[in-house]
């Protein structure tokens, strides 16, 4: 090989992942314009919030709850008892919030950066939805018999409550919504601030370890958090995005993270709910039996085989893709 033939095969950027390349070659992306695609995202959830917070306090206290009890606990208006709401009414009052930061975020980045959606979801010229449907399949199966198993062999541990009517709207709303809700944040997070920090810093790992701390944060608020406690439960948030964010960069693209993320909190969100979970739900199942460190090892074994055969089947063997 000539002298000549290396320098045209010599790599232009700092890395070889071609989601954080990507990122460099489309749009316009200086500083000015991250920071501007951030703030829409959050007035647009923030705008969203304002919208929907009035008409629930006023539910609220038409129900008989006390404005400081709004005040101290803001979380109660997200309780459907406690609201006096149908169940999967508020949840699609929640899921909506999601529907308006990505329409804020969207229309920002595609004509003020220049970029497209697909851009920040994928390193190839087409997002790739078999690997979405793929990785929710491999997720969504785990959750349901990891649940259907636990209900047999420890049935005191969960409740059948199962109503055709109630759940026939849940599900309806929850296919609407929930895949709206878990794409937002996987285009955030594993998309354009991955993105971003990787112009930043010129590597994989740095974005890997920020996005995957900020998407703990963001889930700080949690009624499972203030419940449990944030050291119990900040740990699992912040793995689950080191999680889905070592198999965007592996994959470089983030099919297999939003076809994980979008059957974590679906099918979740259809088969067991809990008085301190996120979304009340009418589920399948109820428990009221909560044991944090028991659903962790759950779920680092379900990572763990998931991984596995997400690694195997699409050869995710190209650790450099992270490391450089």
């Amino acid at each position: 090989m000539t002298d000549e033939n290396k320098v045209e095969n010599k790599n232009p950027f700092p890395f070889s992942n071609l989601l954080l390349i990507k990122g460099i070659t489309t749009g316009n992306n200086s500083l000015g314009y991250y920071l501007l695609g951030i703030t829409a995202a959050v007035l647009g959830y923030v705008v969203s919030q304002s919208i929907l917070i009035f008409p629930l306090i006023t539910k609220a206290t038409n129900n008989g709850v006390a404005m400081e009890t709004i005040l101290s606990n803001p979380n109660i208006l997200f309780n459907p008892e406690a609201v006096g709401i149908n169940r999967s009414l508020l949840l699609a009052l929640m899921m909506s919030m999601f529907a308006c930061t990505l329409l804020f975020f969207y229309l920002t980045i595609r004509f003020f950066q220049k970029k497209t959606l697909s851009s920040i979801t994928t390193g190839f010229e087409k997002i790739r939805w078999n690997r979405y449907f793929f990785s929710f399949s491999i997720w969504g199966s785990l959750i349901i018999v990891l649940t259907v198993g636990s209900y047999f062999l420890s049935p005191e541990t969960l409740e059948l409550k199962f109503d055709f009517t109630k759940f026939s709207l849940l599900l309806i709303v929850s296919i609407m919504f929930i895949p709206i809700q878990t794409a937002t944040e996987e285009l955030l997070f594993r998309g354009y601030l991955m993105q971003g920090f990787g112009i930043a810093f010129k590597n994989g790992i740095l974005p890997l370890i920020i996005t995957s701390v900020l998407f703990g944060l963001m889930h700080g608020t949690n009624p499972e958090v203030k419940t449990h406690g944030l050291l119990v439960m900040m740990p699992y948030y912040i793995l689950f995005g080191a999680f889905l964010g070592i198999l965007t960069l592996l994959d470089e693209g983030s099919e297999l993270a939003m076809g994980i993320h979008c059957a974590n909190n679906l099918i979740s969100a259809l088969l067991i709910s809990s008085k301190n979970s996120v979304l009340q739900t009418d589920a399948i199942f109820f428990t009221s039996i909560e044991n944090p460190f028991t659903e962790f090892l759950s779920w680092i074994i379900m990572a763990l085989i998931c991984f596995f055969i997400l690694f195997k089947k699409y050869k995710l063997s190209n650790w450099n893709l992270i490391l450089k």
